[in-house]
């Protein structure tokens, strides 16, 4: 038997995939000389009991275990994997398959993986998010989102000192609900991780008292191991906050999966920040979407993640950005030809989808008109801390934007009677940085 009649057998068009099987989209573009057929049967053997050569003997489960390429449309496919292939509520377990070797192959010039119907069975092996979309009125005691949060700008610089007493005060009094620890601040010499905790947590209590309104931090818990992660989120939760902020992507899947059992323990949300993921999410043609990046943390348990604002600094188109709301919002979703597969939740909770990157008070009625709602979490830190009456005004422009919005009101009218807002659109109008 050829090499290539070995990859053959892992083609099976017109397959109807099983109630148990894990369903995975793939665009795939072959190395010259490799056919559309051959290369989608090295993804599906690559990636599940295949290898490069026949073999002497088989083990008898294998029949059981092949993945099979099932669904071809120029260069989409779907390849159909047996449950039984990965460890039980494992991510890891699950990505070293259709995200593992398969994406080295030299015989595929360029693979993506779009997107994974996983089967109902294998949703409820894992708990979702804890509060995700009831963060809004079990924490924040709000009828409607957003949530708001604001990042000291610069990323770096401030002691725990200026963090808490400069920018986190006139923040919160302004009438943000979070401040938002970025994703490079973690424990510097200049700004050590528990002194942030501390100085936070006596200025939170101070806010509080004085505007009767909850206030809350999403505070950096990423560190080099699991036991100092363990560590950073029990002094954050003794402190009484009821959020940490953890860049998922850099901890890594398995530190997720652990943050999210410590949270459920805790009774606290997560707020999830991307960074790094645009290093597999950005080329359209090869690594991973963001959409089903952001699938797997809502799976995992994270409450709410960065998805893009479509009009921000950041790059990410509306029509990916909308998708992606739409599967982390919805009990279920739809498919979307060549973009998103049908997911049936199973009971697993909505995960808040977080705008962030480059906003201000001019650019958020666009933003909440892109997403069609308002439950979701903006972000605004430039645009709040580089408005011309300071801080706490550049805070309050922010809620007014919020409330004209709600009120169905223009920004330029609302800002008539509310001088904040009008400084803040004076300066900013409705640019779109870059």
């Amino acid at each position: 038997m050829s090499k290539s009649e070995w990859y053959a057998d892992f083609v099976k068009l017109g397959y109807a995939p099983k109630k148990d099987d894990i369903v995975c989209l793939f665009r795939f573009e072959p190395s010259s000389g490799i056919a559309d057929s051959e290369a989608m049967g090295r993804i599906a053997s690559e990636s599940s009991v295949g290898t490069w050569t026949t073999l002497a003997a088989l083990p008898k489960m294998l029949p059981k275990l092949k993945a099979y390429a099932f669904w071809n449309d120029r260069n989409f496919c779907k390849v159909a994997y047996p449950g039984a292939l990965f460890e039980p509520a494992s991510i890891t377990g699950f990505l070293a398959g259709p995200a593992g070797n398969i994406f080295g192959m030299k015989a595929i010039k360029n693979l993506r993986l779009i997107d994974v119907e996983f089967p109902r069975h294998y949703v409820r092996q894992f708990r979702g998010p804890h509060f995700g979309i009831d963060a809004i009125k079990k924490i924040f005691k709000k009828k409607s989102g957003p949530i708001t949060a604001v990042v000291p700008k610069p990323k770096l610089g401030y002691t725990a000192t200026e963090h808490a007493e400069k920018v986190a005060y006139a923040v919160w009094r302004g009438g943000i609900d979070c401040v938002k620890d970025d994703e490079n601040l973690t424990n510097q010499a200049f700004n050590k991780f528990g002194e942030r905790v501390n100085r936070l947590s006596r200025v939170r209590d101070r806010v509080e008292k004085e505007t009767g309104e909850v206030k809350e931090a999403f505070i950096n818990v990423t560190a080099p191991d699991l036991r100092e992660l363990e560590k950073r989120i029990k002094v954050v939760h003794e402190h009484g906050f009821r959020y940490f902020m953890l860049d998922v992507v850099i901890s890594g899947f398995a530190a997720v999966q652990t943050a999210s059992n410590i949270a459920h323990d805790y009774e606290m949300a997560i707020h999830a920040h991307r960074a790094m993921h645009a290093m597999f999410t950005r080329n359209r043609r090869h690594g991973m979407s963001m959409l089903l990046l952001a699938k797997l943390m809502r799976l995992i348990g994270v409450d709410q993640l960065h998805i893009g604002t479509a009009i921000g600094k950041l790059e990410g188109s509306r029509s990916e950005i909308i998708a992606t709301k739409d599967m982390v919002l919805s009990r279920e979703v739809g498919e979307i030809p060549m973009s998103r597969l049908h997911q049936d939740w199973n009971g697993i909770k909505p995960m808040l989808p977080v705008a962030s990157g480059g906003l201000h008070p001019g650019l958020l009625p666009h933003v909440f008109d892109i997403y069609k709602t308002t439950d979701m979490v903006v972000q605004v830190g430039g645009g709040t801390q580089g408005h011309p009456m300071g801080i706490e005004a550049g805070a309050k422009a922010v809620v007014q934007a919020i409330e004209a919005y709600h009120h169905k009101v223009n920004l330029y009218e609302y800002g008539e009677t509310h001088m904040e807002l009008k400084e803040a659109l004076k300066k900013w109008g409705s640019v779109r940085p870059r």
